[in-house]
């Protein structure tokens, strides 16, 4: 792939964003038909982490970062920077400089296949971040690579625009296109799961609720005394 940094791409509506980061990934990954999750290998750095955003995408190469610095200039405020790189690689390509300056250009987090350094930083700023690796190993900048084109990253598809969540539970990329659909899936399911809740609340058994005990008879499970 030639070098490019790619300035204009469609990301979705700012109301349909608001709408998905109002559900965890666990949710959204339900209502997208159980697709789009990344590999669970990927972890927040510190507990708590969540962010929901259009997906800036970089394509790095193994110990060089020269590309997140492009694309600190092509981020708009909301998007998630999501990094894969051409080679496994766990070196600390991202740390606390580079959360600062993306901060202040308006990214609400980043999701990365590679390493992080200044976790204790990054943590302290409360700045999303997801990864593979942590390391103190730094990185070179010898080797253009590329921004805003479709990446495999951790196993999955990322395009540039596409909704990524992220969350204490993993990260769950949503194709622009279906971003809404998925939206009116997650609060339908949400509302099922809050009336299932209460019924649960009062004791009654998830066996019952979900019908679940004909099947198990026919899949031969026998209650012993």
């Amino acid at each position: 792939m030639s070098s490019i940094a790619v300035r204009n791409i469609q990301r979705p509506d700012p109301g349909v964003i608001e709408a998905l980061s109002r559900f965890g990934v666990a949710t959204l990954h339900e209502a997208l038909g159980r697709t789009g999750l990344l590999d669970a290998a990927l972890r927040p750095i510190y507990p708590g982490a969540a962010a929901c955003g259009p997906a800036l995408t970089v394509l790095t190469h193994p110990g060089d970062n020269w590309m997140l610095h492009v694309a600190a200039e092509l981020i708009r405020p909301g998007d998630v920077v999501v990094i894969a790189c051409s080679a496994p690689n766990g070196d600390g390509m991202f740390g606390e400089l580079l959360a600062t300056s993306f901060r202040a250009r308006g990214a609400t987090g980043l999701v990365t296949d590679t390493g992080v350094r200044d976790v204790k930083d990054i943590s302290a700023m409360t700045f999303p971040v997801f990864s593979r690796h942590i390391s103190a190993k730094g990185t070179v900048k010898a080797t253009p690579g590329a921004v805003n084109v479709p990446i495999i990253c951790a196993g999955m598809l990322v395009r540039p625009g596409d909704v990524v969540a992220a969350d204490d539970d993993g990260i769950v990329v949503i194709p622009r296109e279906q971003a809404p659909e998925v939206a009116k899936a997650a609060q339908a399911r949400e509302a099922k799961e809050a009336a299932t809740r209460k019924r649960l609340q009062t004791g009654e058994l998830g066996l019952d609720i979900y019908g679940m005990r004909d099947a198990l008879a026919k899949a031969g499970l026998k209650y012993v005394d």
